[in-house]
């Protein structure tokens, strides 16, 4: 795993031994980022489950301005900060060890882009759509990214994110939902 581009490019992520954290791939991360385009440069970023820190560490590489890293195990909180290091992008990140969850309600400020790859098939997806939807943390316009299995379904009615995308990539899924006025 690498950062694909911008000021970080080519720098090796270190990665936890194990499944414990399932990193996206490269392949994916690509894609991701190529559809996202040009709302990287100068974004806030909010990066949950953030494990490795992979996603958020691209965005900053790309320009993105500032990235919130939430995650609540120790090895992937030192995994961040030790990839952060590595990138030299270190002084622009915040790390919050909390359950996402019970993070999102108590997040201050508006994001531009807010990353999510929760474990699959755990049915956290729709809780944390859930919660986005009525906190007040995704800036207007602003674009909800999130990763998940093909077998879990995002069925959900909700009020002010409306999915604008979605991709599949063999057992990967994003959605891209989008906060309208």
């Amino acid at each position: 795993m690498r950062i694909i581009t911008g000021s970080a490019k080519g720098t090796k992520l270190k990665t936890p031994r194990g499944m414990a954290v399932r990193p996206t791939g490269d392949r994916v991360k690509e894609s991701l980022f190529n559809i996202l385009g040009s709302r990287v440069p100068d974004a806030r970023v909010l990066d949950l489950f953030a494990g490795t820190g992979n996603l958020g560490l691209e965005a900053l590489s790309r320009g993105a301005n500032h990235a919130t890293f939430v995650e609540q195990s120790m090895v992937s909180i030192a995994l961040i900060r030790e990839n952060a290091t590595l990138t030299k992008l270190q002084d622009r990140i915040t790390i919050i060890k909390a359950n996402v969850l019970s993070a999102i309600d108590r997040l201050g400020g508006q994001f531009d882009l807010i990353f999510c790859d929760p474990p699959y098939n755990q049915d956290l997806v729709s809780q944390v759509l859930m919660r986005i939807d009525t906190a007040a943390i995704l800036a207007d316009r602003g674009i909800f990214i999130v990763e998940h299995s093909q077998h879990e379904r995002v069925e959900i009615a909700l009020n002010q994110l409306h999915l604008i995308r979605s991709e599949r990539f063999g057992e990967t899924c994003i959605g891209f939902w989008q906060k309208t006025e």
